[in-house]
Formats: structure tokens, C-alpha cells, sequence
């Protein structure tokens, strides 16, 4: 059975401080009721981003979370999941991906 501990350790592995934050600075934290909130319709989204849900593999996801460790290490703070996904997207050549992908 799983401790509070275990969990709170699980918990840190698949939630990335700086998404966490940002989702909840754009949307929780940002209501009317706030103060200097400032009036916004509920329905109102924002279009730049899109929250997503993907699946990857046990290894690939370490291996991501390995890569912003050491981003982060070398200074770069504002690294996260996100951030490098995107930056590996911008290096993707299409007429490089293998057939079986």
C-alpha cells in the first residue's frame, strides 16, 4: 500500500512545477473575483495555447524529465516539458522520420 509520502513523491515526478503554475496562474487564479482580476466572461479561453493530454512511454518520459534536469542545472529555470517539446518540434525534419514511425 502506498504512503502519503510515496504519493507526494509520485505526485512531483508527473507534475511539472512550472505548468502546474502556469495552468492554475491563467485560469484558477485569474478570476473576477481576484483582486485586479478585472472582469472576464467565464466562457472566455485563451487561443494562444491548448491544454493537451499525450501518452509516452515509461522511458521516453524519464528521459525527457532527465533532459530538463540538467537544462535546469545548467541555469536555464524556466525549463520544463513543455518548453523542450516545443523547442523539439522546431528540429523535426519530416523527410527524415523513419517509415515505421
Amino acid at each position: 500500500m502506498s504512503t502519503p509520502d510515496d504519493l507526494g513523491a509520485a505526485a512531483q515526478r508527473v507534475f511539472d512545477r512550472d505548468e502546474v503554475e502556469g495552468v492554475l496562474r491563467g485560469t484558477f487564479y485569474n478570476s473576477a473575483a481576484a483582486p485586479g482580476g478585472g472582469e472576464k466572461a467565464k466562457d472566455e479561453k485563451p487561443t494562444h495555447y491548448k491544454v493537451i493530454c499525450i501518452s509516452m512511454y515509461t522511458d521516453s518520459l524519464e528521459r525527457l524529465d532527465d533532459m530538463v534536469k540538467e537544462l535546469k542545472r545548467r541555469g536555464y529555470t524556466k525549463a520544463n516539458r513543455s518548453a523542450l517539446l516545443r523547442h523539439a518540434l522546431e528540429l523535426v525534419d519530416l523527410d527524415a522520420v523513419p517509415r515505421g514511425l
